[in-house]
């Protein structure tokens, strides 16, 4: 039979276990056990999955096999903090690198020190959950603390090599201020000059082990670093400068301004220093333009990967002349500008905190003047200066997320409701695609009222809806052309779709007048109404004119279409009557119409309107009549080719 698993250990923090001696754990004899049993384990090669939890059962002997108390997790701590500080010591005597110390080689044929096999096993302990979680960052900083800025670099890879491990919840919120305040001391032990890589090591480190909304990592007051001063000479040297040293004092004074934006805006004196100051490096990079061959031969093209930038430049008065060429120096200087300008622009969380408009102003102008200077500088200056406006973008959501107070950008899932029977609920389904609107359809209906209400939005009659423009075309009122309603294409669209349905006349007139001839007379003065209603007659008389034209032609056609039907002799006389009777009427009505012209010479608009109406009509009579005559010729002539046909047409007539 297999041998029993031995039970897991579990952690119990601030609990009052029942029916417990006291027992003294923390005497040195039990600490000395629990190193050795430590010590032992750490020359075993297997993994530590198969023997660190009965190492710790070994060493501890806890009261009740699945519970480590508070007092004994303390104990377990102290005891191993102790090992590892012997550890170290074994090291440093032996000259050999710390994550060096007592290598052995497991089966995998790799082979590990004793100091990370050490932590391989406290930190298999704590991801399982058999010891306290923040004891591996505790002695992580030990560590840190008891080594050399060299053997620091190969500590601090093992924590990268165990990020991910060290990232999970139940250990991140356990030791993550341990592991801030770890790497905030390796940050100042280390030269920002010579050990930039290392620092930005640790920076990224700290950036992919805390989330983006870790409140820790975010600058939430707007604190600026005031310690990075930039040192320049303050007396003029007695030879060897090669540019003026008034514009050298002016150029490096921007600097305290870059530094602490604040104090910018605290004065307007202090303001108004910053923005002449600013002014008289603009002119001097403006009078000064750099060439092509001027960024060809400051671009560095070295094949070297591991080449390094300093983020300062030297203030060497000597210096000055060969900076102002340089387009990255340039560029520099240009970039601080353009932050300073985005943090003043921000708005503040009072009114009170806001620029004045002259402020604003003439940052506008310095802004753009500076774009523009980032745009001609070479190589790329376009391209430079559209990733830099990028970024600022960018930075902006970063700003009014800080100001917001860093809410989490993770959502909680949105959970469906079920019903009681385990089936989902349909969402409502509403008459209008919503509630709000399924609501205001069916408001009518539940209040009556609401029909009736005199304040109720109503649809205008004619003459109320074309009352503005009518009032624009007085000219008594004196308003200005560019102020009439005309102007208004939304107000003379929906008028003519209103006047289309309620007054098709005086839509009619719309292509005649325009817009204000759509207007209704009765709106309009006399003086103005004559304008656009008195060719009404005029239109009239032409068109009477011309119908009476027509009629003296109408009964020479009349006549042909009658001795056409003669002819055939087709046809009783009946058929003749109701061809030709109608015709002479309308003939002896046009003939009287044409022998009074001078009756009509002066109609009234309603009167002609009334005649033109009637002349159309007879016009449309004439034409069917006419039409009926030349279809009873067609029959005749079909009679005369079938006589059969004649017999049968006549002996209906007959009878």
């Amino acid at each position: 039979m297999a041998a029993e698993t031995p039970p897991v250990l579990r952690i119990l923090l601030n609990q009052n276990v029942k029916d417990r001696t006291p027992t003294h754990v923390s005497s040195h004899a039990d600490r000395d056990r629990v190193i050795e049993v430590f010590r032992q384990v750490l020359s075993k090669t297997d993994p530590p999955e198969s023997f660190a939890l009965q190492a710790v059962q070994e060493a501890i002997k806890p009261q009740k096999q699945t519970v480590l108390v508070q007092d004994e997790n303390q104990s377990l701590e102290n005891a191993l903090r102790t090992l590892l500080q012997e550890l170290v010591s074994s090291a440093v005597q032996s000259g050999e690198k710390m994550m060096q110390y007592g290598q052995q080689i497991d089966e995998g044929e790799s082979t590990h020190g004793q100091i990370p096999r050490f932590l391989d096993i406290v930190l298999y302990l704590c991801e399982r959950g058999h010891v306290e979680g923040g004891m591996i960052f505790q002695l992580l900083e030990d560590l840190t603390e008891m080594s050399t800025m060299k053997d620091c670099k190969e500590i601090f890879g093992y924590i990268e090599s165990k990020q991910d491990i060290l990232g999970k919840q139940e250990l991140f919120g356990r030791g993550k201020l341990v592991m801030l305040r770890t790497c905030n001391q390796l940050l100042r032990r280390l030269s920002k000059a010579n050990d930039v890589i290392f620092c930005g090591r640790i920076l990224m480190f700290l950036a992919h082990f805390f989330p983006l909304s870790e409140r820790s990592a975010v600058n939430i007051k707007g604190v600026f670093n005031t310690s990075n001063e930039t040192k320049y000479e303050k007396d003029a040297p007695d030879a060897g400068i090669t540019v003026d040293f008034n514009f050298y004092k002016t150029f490096w004074s921007l600097q305290e301004n870059f530094s602490n934006p604040t104090s910018t805006t605290l004065a307007p004196s202090k303001w108004q220093k910053f923005a002449s100051n600013l002014m008289v490096v603009l002119d001097a990079f403006e009078a000064q333009p750099l060439s092509d061959d001027d960024g060809n031969m400051n671009n560095l093209q070295q094949e070297e990967e591991d080449v390094a930038f300093n983020t300062k430049y030297l203030t060497s008065s000597n210096l000055m002349g060969l900076e102002l060429k340089d387009p990255s120096f340039r560029r520099h200087i240009l970039v601080q500008c353009l932050i300073l300008f985005d943090f003043l622009k921000t708005p503040g969380k009072n009114d009170k905190d806001g620029l004045s408009e002259s402020m604003k102003e003439e940052i506008k102008s310095c802004e753009e003047r500076v774009k523009k200077l980032l745009e001609v500088i070479p190589p790329k200056g376009k391209e430079f200066l559209q990733s830099i406006e990028h970024i600022l973008e960018r930075e902006k959501n970063w700003v009014w997320w800080k100001r917001d107070g860093c809410p989490a950008f993770e959502k909680q899932p949105v959970e469906r409701k079920i019903g009681q029977d385990g089936t989902k609920k349909r969402k409502a389904r509403w008459r209008l695609g919503n509630k709000e609107l399924s609501q205001l359809w069916k408001w009518a209906e539940q209040n009556p009222n609401a029909l009736t209400d005199p304040q109720r939005v109503r649809m205008p009659s004619v003459t109320e809806y074309w009352k503005p423009l009518a009032e624009d075309m007085d000219p008594s009122a004196g308003i200005e052309a560019e102020y009439h309603h005309k102007n208004n294409r939304v107000y003379c669209w929906k008028g003519l779709r209103f006047s289309a349905r309620q007054d098709l006349e005086g839509f009619s007139r719309f292509t005649d007048h325009g817009i204000e001839g759509v207007v209704p007379p009765e709106l309009l003065p006399p003086e103005v109404r004559s304008k656009f209603h008195t060719k009404l007659g005029d239109r009239a008389k032409r068109a009477k004119k011309e119908e009476a034209k027509g009629a003296t032609t109408q009964p020479e056609d009349n006549q042909v279409a009658s001795a056409a039907v003669e002819n055939d002799g087709v046809g009783s006389g009946a058929e003749l009557e109701d061809g030709v009777a109608p015709m002479d009427s309308d003939a002896t009505a046009g003939e009287g119409q044409k022998q009074s012209p001078d009756m009509d010479s002066a109609p009234e608009v309603g009167q002609s309107e009334a005649e033109g109406e009637a002349e159309a009509e007879a016009k449309t009579d004439t034409k069917m009549e006419v039409e009926a005559a030349a279809h009873n010729d067609i029959i005749t002539k079909e009679e005369v080719a079938n006589p059969t046909s004649r017999d049968i047409h006549s002996g209906g007539t007959e009878n």
